[in-house]
């Protein structure tokens, strides 16, 4: 049996396969080791009944992770699910591994990521080259959830929302200032709840004020990293993965066509392309 894992810091997705038959599909909590220590991603696996039931048959655990770039962070989710999985070979990479191979297998191509977080690369049909485009949710990050969160914060709060729109938030959140600057600054993992504020651009998508607000983002994720590795590499295709980049990707096409870019693939959740990849390879 096999397990394959696509984590972001909100949440994991899980396949559980053996002989290419899916056994479980579920999510947990997300595991990113630059907000997760050993200790905590095992106590998350202890809470979810289909690993539990399969830990010991499982053989080969395939996680792809955000955060999981590093060699150290890489180290703190091998060794917990080592732990957790007593038996099974574990495998750890980047989310931005996984996305290359949902969405191109083993042809060469452009890779985004645009979910909570956001990062590209190029991906020569092996690997994906090492670049210095994952700065997080401070620094980066620009057109994921995270930064649409961030776009609506600062305009609530400095009351430069339409009122239309301000409406709109009051009904749904009903959040203060202060109570806002605790959440962000204060609690832990504030770029899950930057992100989840995604939910209310969904559903007003057809908002002109917040249409372009996504559309913005697209144009600073496309000008600071795809149009450099385009410049690079014109000829390969340019394939995006995550939740903002599909549920939006009427919007993501709109800011592309100013481009020369051609997007090939959008893949919202890259977990099943990952299941079917290694489950032939198994």
């Amino acid at each position: 049996m096999i397990a394959v894992v696509y984590s972001g810091s909100n949440y994991a997705d899980w396949r559980l396969a053996d002989r290419g038959r899916t056994i479980a599909s579920f999510k947990t909590g997300g595991i990113n080791p630059y907000f997760n220590d050993e200790k905590h991603i095992i106590q998350l696996l202890n809470k979810n009944i289909n690993l539990i039931h399969h830990a010991e048959e499982i053989k080969r655990i395939y996680f792809f992770g955000a955060g999981s770039f590093s060699s150290d962070l890489k180290n703190t989710v091998h060794n917990a699910l080592s732990t957790f999985f007593k038996f099974g070979k574990v495998t750890v990479d980047h989310d931005i591994d996984a996305a290359a191979i949902a969405c191109c297998k083993n042809k060469p191509g452009i890779i985004c990521i645009c979910g909570s977080g956001s990062n590209a690369a190029w991906y020569d049909g092996r690997k994906v080259k090492p670049n210095n485009y994952g700065l997080g949710y401070i620094l980066a990050d620009e057109g994921s959830g995270n930064w649409l969160g961030r776009q609506l914060l600062k305009e609530f709060m400095n009351e430069t929302l339409p009122a239309n729109v301000r409406k709109k938030f009051d009904l749904k959140y009903d959040l203060d200032r202060r109570t806002l600057l605790e959440k962000v600054y204060r609690q832990k993992q504030p770029a899950i709840f930057l992100s989840s504020f995604t939910e209310f651009y969904i559903e007003n998508k057809d908002d002109n004020y917040l249409k372009n607000v996504i559309i913005t983002g697209f144009n600073r994720l496309i000008n600071t990293y795809l149009l450099p590795l385009h410049r690079q590499h014109p000829e390969a295709s340019v394939n995006f993965a995550g939740s903002v980049a599909a549920n939006f990707q009427d919007y993501l096409y709109e800011a592309a066509a100013g481009t020369n870019l051609t997007i090939a693939n959008i893949i919202k959740e890259p977990i099943n392309n990952l299941l079917t990849y290694y489950s032939n390879k198994n």
